[in-house]
Parts: C-alpha cells; sequence; structure tokens
C-alpha cells in the first residue's frame, strides 16, 4: 500500500514533500552551498528563457565518447519534447570505444543508466553516481564488472566522466533541482558515438557492432521524438 501511495502522491498533490527536503539537506554542504551562490542565478534566468519551470524540472542526460561531452536536456515533467540546455565538454577520457567489462579495465561504461548517488563531498568536487553495473551489464557474466561511475568535476578519469568543477557545479545543480521537483531518478544514456545509420555501418567490424545495434534503436528513438521511449514493467526501453 505505501509503495502505491508514493507512485499515486505525484500525479495527486504535486512533487513528494521529502524532495524538497532532500534539496534541503544538499545544501548543508559547504560546496553545494557555493555553487549554488555561484551558478543558480544564471540557471534560473536560463530555464525563464525557455519557459521552463524550476518546480516541473525533468532532465536527460547522454554522453558521448566520440566527440567527447555530455549533453544536458531539460523540459517540465511529462510535457513533451525535450529542450538541449547545456553542452559539456569531457576534461578527460579513459578506455576505448566498447562497454565496460571488468573491474580495473579502465573503460567508461556503455549504455542505459540512471542517476542514483549525490556526492557533495567528492575527491572530484562534486559528483553524480550512475546505477552501474545495470542488470545487462551483470548479464555479461563477468565475476567483478566494477563499479564507482561517476560524472564529476576536476580532469582526471579512470573510467569515469569529468566536467570540471565550474561545470559540475551547474550540472549538480540542476540535478538536486530536478529532484526537489520530483525526478526521483535521472536518465543517463552512455554512447559510443552518433548511433546513426551511416556510422553505426561504418564500424561494422567492430567487436562491439552487435553491442551497439542494441543501443541504436534508443538513440534513434530521441533523435526523432526528443524525448525517451517508453518502457516496460521492468523499466527498460521498448523501441518498435
Amino acid at each position: 500500500m505505501r509503495v502505491f501511495l508514493l507512485l499515486l502522491w505525484p500525479l495527486l498533490f504535486g512533487p513528494d514533500p521529502t524532495d524538497a527536503t532532500f534539496r534541503q539537506g544538499q545544501q548543508r554542504y559547504p560546496r553545494v552551498r557555493t555553487a549554488y551562490t555561484a551558478r543558480w542565478s544564471t540557471l534560473q534566468a536560463e530555464l525563464q528563457r525557455r519557459h521552463l519551470a524550476a518546480d516541473q524540472l525533468e532532465l536527460y542526460l547522454r554522453a558521448f565518447k566520440v566527440g567527447q561531452r555530455v549533453e544536458v536536456w531539460a523540459r517540465n515533467r511529462g510535457q513533451g519534447r525535450y529542450q538541449l540546455l547545456r553542452r559539456y565538454a569531457l576534461a578527460a577520457t579513459s578506455g576505448t570505444l566498447g562497454p565496460k567489462l571488468r573491474s580495473g579495465d579502465g573503460q567508461v561504461p556503455e549504455g542505459c543508466y540512471r542517476i542514483d548517488r549525490y556526492n557533495p563531498n567528492s575527491l572530484f568536487h562534486l559528483s553524480l553516481g550512475l546505477d552501474y553495473p545495470n542488470a545487462l551489464d551483470r548479464a555479461r557474466g563477468e565475476q567483478d564488472p566494477g563499479g564507482d561511475i561517476f560524472i564529476h568535476g576536476s580532469n582526471v578519469t579512470i573510467g569515469c566522466l569529468p566536467i570540471t568543477d565550474s561545470c559540475i557545479e551547474e550540472l549538480y545543480v540542476l540535478a538536486v533541482e530536478a529532484r526537489a521537483a520530483g525526478q526521483a531518478e535521472i536518465p543517463v544514456h552512455i554512447f559510443p558515438f552518433e548511433l546513426n545509420a551511416t556510422d553505426l555501418e561504418a564500424r561494422w567490424h567492430s567487436p562491439h557492432y552487435a553491442f551497439w545495434q542494441t543501443l541504436a534503436p534508443v538513440y534513434r528513438y530521441f533523435e526523432q521524438h526528443h524525448t525517451l521511449p517508453p518502457t516496460d514493467a521492468a523499466g527498460a526501453y521498448v523501441v518498435r
């Protein structure tokens, strides 16, 4: 019954009041307060210019290894197409094209993930944790697929996505605001490159080609609709 009420609450009453408490809890940390002081007024103005309400903010992130960038897309919760809000260059990279397979391989994962952790005291200024390994990563059968993959500040990495301290301050504030607006998990899709038909077929010889074909429908759906595909009962994307 409790789970049902938690799911129904946003539809009936708006964001769960505990989401606003989350923002307050984050702002107890000095680095988060500094980020709000430095970044929030500019971000608020940009959201208003785009007719995006902070109390309805919904985010989607996607990253590309080729092109070395993280894109931040935003919309008012549940309302139509996402807009490209920010584009951050990766400040460093590690590994090669292809998924992360095991702990210590230096690879940045590829696939569909969600932000599930906020670290206001990161070794790399501020950081947002991904739910790697997901079910597909674990299904590859490696005994130790690794973990602790973050989008973070600084300009060094072994398998994570660093975007510098100033950029992570922006992104962290946006993520906290989206969480406060009721978005419990922010989707993050990491692609090797733009998975259009031309670029994908140019790499048909890669040992990762079959894996990339499984990601391509999700990439193409968003490119066409600027919304995410529907999901099934298990949370997997359904693209026809």
